[in-house]
């Protein structure tokens, strides 16, 4: 099976051109092993769509399934074009949250960055839980997929492995959730650290930036109709969201190998 690998913003998947193997959850688990295995945050599939121009299927690092990935999306424009799949700069992507239109930025035949538009969000009523015997207050966003937004005075040294990893699996969310943990450094910057359901920490979240930027509009610290841009472990995504709810993302999308598994 040839993959290539990518990554935006150090969010890393193996991208493979075809269908989906019936034993694509042990695949996830074996090749995005980081010891024994080419290491990736898990597996992407890009593959034939009867209502888009391509589909996404994703599979995280514990052969779970994802409905979206920001980052993921848009190393799948620059794939399909840069590898001459599809000369398209607009390209409509079907994933499990619907489909998601993608405007690349191109110089010299190569794409710099991509636009993704990401759909509306929906930002829900301020939540208290109770988990690790303290009471959280957060946010839950949706974002085609689940999020749960805390705000911190100190993203650097958010209690991710710990407190995000027993958020991830409370009862509040039955299915999981990624959760983010954002510090406002202004009305229009924002520092966020993630731990993303079926990874644990990641480089970057797309859809949890996305969210994070939403949960701050909805907490009157950032403004609508204005970039908000996001600082990450793995870099820095450009997000504005309009007032109808609907998220623009512009980020990076980068090469990083092509491989064989055997």
């Amino acid at each position: 099976m040839h993959f290539t690998k990518m990554q935006g913003l150090g969010n890393d998947y193996l991208y493979f051109f075809e269908e989906v193997p019936e034993n694509v959850a042990e695949l996830a688990i074996r090749l995005s092993d980081r010891h024994f295995g080419a290491g990736s945050d898990g597996l992407i599939y890009i593959c034939h769509s009867d209502v888009a121009d391509y589909k996404m299927r994703i599979f995280n690092a514990d052969g779970s399934e994802a409905k979206m990935c920001g980052n993921g999306i848009r190393c799948v424009g620059k794939y399909l074009h840069d590898k001459g799949i599809c000369d398209k700069t607009e390209i409509k992507i079907e994933t499990l949250s619907g489909i998601k239109t993608l405007n690349l930025h191109v110089c010299d035949g190569k794409t710099e960055s991509v636009t993704v538009d990401m759909g509306k969000v929906i930002v829900g009523e301020e939540m208290r839980i109770t988990t690790l015997g303290e009471e959280v207050s957060l946010l839950p966003v949706d974002m085609g997929n689940p999020h749960a937004v805390l705000f911190t005075e100190d993203a650097e040294n958010a209690p991710l492995t710990t407190l995000g990893a027993a958020i991830e699996k409370h009862e509040a969310f039955p299915g999981g959730v990624n959760v983010e943990f954002v510090q406002v450094l202004s009305d229009d910057k924002l520092r966020m650290r993630v731990w993303e359901r079926g990874s644990g920490i990641t480089m970057a979240c797309g859809t949890g930036t996305c969210a994070s930027v939403a949960a701050a509009i909805a907490k009157g610290y950032c403004p609508y109709n204005k970039p908000v841009l996001v600082t990450l472990d793995g870099g820095m995504l450009c997000i504005e969201i309009k007032e109808d709810g609907t998220v623009f993302m512009t980020g990076p999308a980068e090469f990083v190998f092509e491989g064989e598994a055997l």
